[in-house]
């Protein structure tokens, strides 16, 4: 296809950080645990499980599986991690192998069927990347495992804690969503900040919803336009992490706060948080097609998302593309594919304006819309990471030797002067945001009020502006994209210091740091 791109590495979870963060507060010490283990994966070690997991080449590990065909249909392996965290697991289940008895086993065949049915039957593309790619997936990974993801190369899920969730193969729309965004990967590759980001998660809850509905057989009228309604059991069943009719009323409820989604552009939320508030912002285009499809009519697949699919993997898509940009595109396609007068062109027009993306009579709001400015490029180019023998780009501590720790280097005058600008007393704020939901912690501490490992450490990190090196270094190599993972910051009136770096863009020792420091507080 020609608006196919190469593919970019992805490592997208499903709950939001923002819920996990709540629930990992939680009186219940169970629940409280839980929650702990799916950040700490989240955050320690999630983005290192591509250069963990064995390669096909290796003997023993991922069997080659031959590419799917659309007439053939689609080629699924299902492994068990049997509670365990090493991927991909032991194989149980493979294409048009029978029923094992396990639930999740079966839910996870089947969802990853769905999904690639009606790629292939509505939008005649084979598999994730269009060429067949083989579908695989872990179920029981972990012990009360609170989340599910897509790795860059497979689906992986926990069972839920039992309290607050269940099962994550249960969710149909789910399966869809991340396996959605291994679409984005191979097509658009749409940047994971501000609004291209935000259009990358709904992209993602656009056809994970669409699975669903074309999997009951529903219309667009007849869909609850929920995503991961099945997760949620006890006294939060009923309840969603999201809600494409009417972002902002998913949930409400003590465990889990309220959900923050805006529904329109005057309620945009300006943050550095959770990459420009890529899972909260993306309520805004995620309205705009539930509004489209129900003006319409029928199902969600016919009209509405053909319009979507031709956009997202066609030519005129750029990887940082913004709301009204990608309104305008849709706009174009439907009058290319139903002409300018027809009703489909009238009720996309309709759909992006009372979001207050496109302007017109049918808006609610007022003004030019706004539109959120990503990091520029610094101005001096800095060396992008060097790729490992795992064939991921592995960050780099600028001015680590082989020996050195965090923020170690020879330290020279330059860096004795630095080091003697962060004086006694000092405050550091460090953020942590970002994830599936966009949830948010912060802390502000003085250093002095830290362990005495962690002030040395400190120190060294904002003498020498290691930070500063970090973010310059992220900036320049922007192609590397990770849906659905953190975002760190650290902010310092003394020496001067605001940045905001990815969690794929930190050295092991340095988000070790950020994340000793949240959990003092």
């Amino acid at each position: 296809m020609t608006g196919d791109h190469l593919p970019t590495a992805y490592c997208c979870s499903i709950v939001p950080p923002h819920i996990l963060e709540r629930l990992a507060h939680s009186a219940d010490a169970e629940i409280a645990d839980a929650a702990r283990q799916a950040l700490r994966d989240v955050a320690e070690g999630m983005l290192h499980r591509r250069a963990h997991a064995a390669p096909e080449s290796r003997p023993g590990s991922k069997p080659r599986l031959a590419p799917g065909t659309l007439e053939g249909g689609p080629q699924r392996l299902i492994c068990d991690a049997q509670g365990g965290t090493t991927l991909p697991g032991t194989q149980v289940r493979g294409e048009g192998e029978p029923d094992t008895g396990d639930v999740a086993v079966a839910e996870a065949y089947d969802g990853l069927g769905d999904t690639w049915q009606l790629f292939a039957d509505a939008f005649e593309r084979n598999s994730l990347d269009g060429r067949g790619l083989p579908l695989r997936a872990t179920v029981h990974y972990g012990e009360n495992y609170d989340n599910a993801f897509w790795d860059g190369t497979q689906m992986v899920f926990g069972d839920g804690d039992g309290k607050i969730f269940g099962r994550f193969t249960a969710s149909l729309d789910v399966i869809g969503h991340e396996l959605a965004h291994g679409v984005t990967e191979h097509t658009a590759g749409l940047m994971y900040q501000g609004q291209p980001g935000a259009l990358n998660e709904s992209m993602s809850d656009v056809f994970g919803s669409m699975v669903k509905q074309r999997r009951l057989g529903q219309d667009a009228a007849d869909a609850d336009w929920l995503i991961g309604a099945e997760l949620l059991i006890g006294e939060l069943a009923g309840q969603a992490l999201r809600s494409m009719k009417a972002p902002g009323t998913a949930y409400d409820s003590p465990l889990l706060g309220r959900d923050p989604q805006p529904g329109h552009m005057d309620d945009y939320v300006e943050t550095d948080d959770d990459h420009g508030g890529v899972h909260i912002n993306s309520g805004i285009p995620n309205r705009a097609f539930y509004l489209l499809a129900t003006a319409l009519g029928g199902a969600s697949w016919e009209a509405p998302g053909r319009i979507w699919y031709a956009v997202l993997t066609g030519p005129g898509i750029s990887a940082d593309c913004d709301f009204v940009t990608f309104a305008g595109l849709t706009v174009d396609e439907a009058i290319g594919q139903y002409g300018a007068q027809s009703p489909e062109v009238a009720a996309v027009k309709s759909a992006w304006a009372q979001v207050g993306v496109l302007g017109g009579a049918e808006s609610d709001g007022d003004g030019p819309v706004p539109v959120v400015d990503l990091p520029a490029d610094p101005g001096e180019p800095v060396p992008a990471p060097v790729p490992d023998d795992s064939g991921e780009p592995s960050p780099e501590w600028p001015g680590v030797p082989e020996e050195g720790g965090v923020g170690h280097h020879e330290r020279g005058p330059d860096d004795m002067e630095h080091e003697g600008e962060v004086p006694a007393g000092a405050v550091v704020e460090v953020t942590r945001s970002g994830g599936f939901a966009g949830l948010t912690v912060r802390r502000s501490v003085a250093l002095d009020e830290l362990p005495a490992p962690q002030q040395q450490q400190w120190r060294s990190v904002l003498g020498n502006r290691t930070l500063q090196t970090l973010d310059a270094q992220a900036a320049a190599s922007a192609a590397r994209q990770h849906p659905d993972t953190y975002c760190y910051g650290v902010s310092c009136p003394t020496p001067p210091t605001e940045v905001s770096i990815r969690e794929q863009d930190l050295p092991d020792d340095l988000k070790a740091l950020l994340e000793e420091t949240l959990r003092e507080a």
